[in-house]
């Protein structure tokens, strides 16, 4: 984070930053709707009932509400950070609200399209949950004189478009992963209270067990529609997994500060994370990364240095510049491509999907 031109001074450079796409970047997304209208949910009713049970109650309505300390919280502890570590904060905060903004769309778009009411009735409760967080994130970024125009964004971030079955693994992941990074850093700053520079940070329990039980919700679609989880469609799900994890592990290595402010070494955290998440994928994924094959982790950092030399060219402009950043983008896709034909580890579905957030 210590290029200029990256670095979040004003509500024109936040609004930039969300509305920007690159390779790291939380994108927008819309999907065939038709074929979500197709979804059944009969081979899991019984989970699927009681999950919608748990939405209709609503137990985290008043979640997302600051306390009457946090805004003093803020406003001292932000006298107390580094240059470094507060641009590395704000992209934090600007990267996760576009993240659950994305979520919100998306889930408005598919409800609005689709008249299945199993699938309607879900994405109206998961649309719900994450413009809380993007709303409760966005508070903080007003903090700063920083706040995201959300409608704006809306209008002008790019839309990409992913079959269901592509939307159902990578947002099974976002939610899953996402849950594992939130509570192994509210793990870390529930021993280490004086490690938390910001009191968004004691939100992230109740912020990372939504995102649980929205993973529980696309586990469960396809435990229901059992073809995503066979044949052909395990490539796709080795692809996602390597994708995610990877790109988590080069934005971490990325902002170092973050994680060393709250005294967590980035690779470390990122591994810790990682087996959470193999864990979690149990319930519904037939293959595992194998994340201690010393292939992984090698080829991991070797992405990291591809990453670096190509922002180098990038930063470095002119013709010799972009080339260097597109030989460094080509080398990185290649070792992305080794990686993916690391071996991986099986995985006997258990008899039911769902789980509960017990790290």
């Amino acid at each position: 984070m210590n290029n200029s031109s990256n670095e979040i001074n004003s509500v024109a450079d936040a609004n930039r930053k969300a509305v920007t796409n690159t390779i790291f970047s939380p994108r927008f997304y819309t999907t065939d709707f038709d074929a979500m209208d197709k979804l059944n949910i009969e081979p899991v009713r019984a989970e699927w009932d009681a999950m919608m049970a748990e939405y209709e109650g609503d137990n985290n309505h008043d979640h997302f509400q600051r306390d009457a300390t946090f805004a003093d919280e803020a406003r001292e502890l932000a006298s107390k950070m580094s240059p470094e570590l507060r641009q590395e904060f704000l992209d934090f905060l600007v990267s996760s609200l576009t993240s659950e903004f994305s979520g919100c769309v998306l889930y408005n778009e598919i409800k609005r399209n689709v008249t299945n009411p199993d699938i309607k009735q879900l994405m109206e409760y998961m649309a719900r949950d994450e413009s809380r967080h993007a709303g409760f994130i966005n508070s903080s970024l007003r903090d700063y004189g920083l706040g995201i125009d959300l409608g704006d964004l809306k209008r002008t971030k790019k839309y990409t478009f992913f079959k269901p079955k592509y939307i159902f693994y990578a947002t099974y992941l976002s939610e899953k992963i996402g849950y594992a990074r939130y509570i192994r850093i509210f793990r870390q700053l529930e021993k280490h209270p004086e490690k938390r520079f910001h009191p968004i940070f004691r939100w992230f329990q109740r912020w990372c067990n939504d995102e649980f039980r929205h993973g529980e919700s696309f586990a469960l679609i396809m435990r229901a529609n059992p073809n995503l989880l066979r044949g052909g469609n395990l490539l796709w799900i080795r692809f996602f997994l390597l994708a995610v994890y990877a790109t988590m592990y080069v934005r971490d290595h990325t902002r170092p500060e973050l994680k060393q402010a709250m005294g967590l070494e980035p690779t470390e955290y990122d591994f810790d994370v990682f087996r959470i998440t193999n864990e979690i994928t149990k319930q519904v994924f037939p293959i595992l990364l194998d994340i201690d094959h010393p292939a992984f982790r090698a080829n991991l950092d070797r992405l990291f240095a591809c990453s670096q030399r190509a922002d180098e060219g990038m930063k470095a402009g002119g013709v010799l510049g972009y080339a260097r950043k597109a030989l460094w983008s080509v080398a990185g896709a290649a070792i992305f491509a080794r990686m993916f034909f690391i071996p991986v580890q099986s995985n006997q579905l258990p008899d039911t999907a769902r789980m509960v957030p017990a790290w």
